[in-house]
């Protein structure tokens, strides 16, 4: 029986198994037992997946990586061209490649790569096509953008995340609070820390049993899934900020799109007549958290036009001398910091000190 035969199986069994205390465990099991035929058919066994794909390898450039995921005619292409032509310094065509059409933008100082992901939608999640390809792109972004047509948004919404979710991509989501060490021997030791709803030490252990885990320790220190506990344990899942962008709003009424307004994570925008980008590049300004860091040489004015931009979480001095050249840090004997991350300015700091958006920076050598 092939990989997808299976996953059909098991998927027409969770939908007739009611869901309720009794059948808890065994849902946790048929989800353990899909959770690994889904990784087989991304990473095959055997190393004869689908090779890397001719002319799909995008190089990664600039601050961030926003993908644009979408069915075909919701207006990617038109979202990316117009975006890129009004917001990009130079028509940026770094690199050509056959299937991802790629456009650089450059927006508060920071170069943001933006990535049209074609085929991502049929047959994908199979390993049809370039399904793979396209994900492990997908998957590299910092940022995805689903384009909806705003006429037929929510079963198109539904697909997409769909298929997003069986790649082990989890949307809008922060990693599950639990605990999972593996130990060589002693068991399970399972602990909780608030009470659970849906997990048990008799649901957690056959779903360990189903991946031959049988001695680890497991703390779950919210109310959690078996899903949850089955994306801890696979350990290959990737947690990206989503915005749905639903474009065509010039078709719809202003009625409706106070509506659509309410929505979370969504932004209406018209691709064709440009309308809403403003409101667009702002909120994947929010989503990307970057921040920028100026540099001031000794003795002249900081420089305000082309900021080191670093990722939220990696914001300390050590991770901004590493980003312009690592040997920057063997030199380094302290920085002065002017900004928000400081008491007093400009302030005398080692390379442990955290700095915030738009911070000002002198590094001073042994």
């Amino acid at each position: 029986m092939s990989i997808l035969a299976k996953i059909a199986e098991i998927e027409n069994e969770m939908a007739r198994t009611q869901k309720n205390k009794a059948t808890a465990h065994h849902l946790g099991l048929l989800k353990a037992r899909l959770a690994k035929l889904r990784r087989e058919l991304i990473t095959p066994k055997g190393g004869s997946g689908g090779g890397t794909g001719e002319g799909f390898d995008v190089a990664k450039t600039g601050d961030a990586r926003v993908g644009f995921v979408g069915f075909p005619s919701v207006g990617k292409s038109t979202l990316l061209s117009n975006l890129a032509g009004v917001y990009s310094e130079v028509a940026a065509y770094e690199f050509t490649t056959l299937t991802t059409v790629p456009g650089v933008i450059r927006y508060k100082g920071a170069k943001i790569q933006l990535l049209d992901l074609p085929g991502i939608i049929e047959g994908a999640k199979d390993g049809k096509g370039r399904g793979r390809q396209v994900i492990a792109v997908a998957r590299t972004c910092n940022l995805i953008l689903i384009v909806l047509d705003v006429l037929k948004p929510l079963v198109h919404k539904k697909l997409i995340e769909h298929e997003l979710e069986g790649f082990g991509i989890r949307l809008n989501k922060q990693p599950p609070n639990i605990g999972f060490k593996k130990k060589d021997k002693g068991g399970i030791n399972f602990t909780t820390t608030c009470p659970q709803t849906e997990l048990d030490s008799e649901t957690v252990k056959s779903i360990l049993a189903e991946y031959k885990i049988h001695n680890a320790d497991i703390t779950l220190r919210a109310d959690c899934t078996a899903d949850d506990l089955i994306d801890v344990v696979e350990g290959n899942r990737v947690y990206i900020p989503c915005i749905y962008v639903l474009n065509k709003i010039d078709q719809i009424s202003i009625e409706e799109l106070d509506v659509i307004y309410k929505v979370p994570h969504c932004v209406p925008i018209s691709a064709h007549h440009r309308w809403n980008f403003d409101d667009l590049l702002e909120k994947m300004w929010d989503y990307l958290k970057l921040v920028r860091i100026y540099t001031k040489p000794k003795g002249q004015l900081p420089d305000y036009t082309s900021p080191v931009v670093l990722p939220d979480g990696r914001t300390s001095v050590e991770d901004f001398c590493l980003k312009i050249h690592k040997n920057l840090i063997k030199e380094l004997k302290y920085a002065l910091v002017w900004g928000a991350s400081v008491k007093h300015n400009p302030q005398k700091v080692g390379k442990d000190h955290v700095m915030e958006d738009e911070d000002v920076i002198q590094l001073v050598k042994k």
